[in-house]
């Protein structure tokens, strides 16, 4: 199973580790100018990023319990937490779709 979420491709991804305040937390920088330095687009594949990477994590230590190398609290905490994290990309996104409906249902 790792290697089906190894093989997930995302063009403009969404994600992240604890919840949506630690997805782009440290996403968006301060450059000298005072400018912003990372796009909107970039946070989200960081974010997608992290979500992808934390469900691959429970996928390792699930396989480690079943070899007998893992703790059943390590199992359960690494899998609350790929929970979390598919939770708030699926939040993340449909208030994306749903932003993107009423964009385009303005008249011009």
């Amino acid at each position: 199973m790792i290697s089906g979420l190894a093989a997930l491709q995302f063009k403009s991804p969404i994600g992240g580790d604890d919840a949506v305040t630690s997805l782009l937390q440290g996403s968006a920088t301060s450059s000298a100018g005072g400018n912003v330095g990372t796009s909107f687009a970039e946070a989200l594949s960081q974010a997608a990023s992290k979500t992808v990477n934390t469900m691959q994590n429970a996928e390792q230590v699930s396989i480690q319990a079943l070899k007998g190398d893992a703790d059943t609290r390590q199992v359960v905490d690494a899998v609350m937490s790929a929970q979390q994290a598919l939770q708030t990309a699926v939040a993340i996104r449909d208030k994306v779709v749903s932003a993107y409906l009423e964009v385009s249902r303005m008249g011009i």
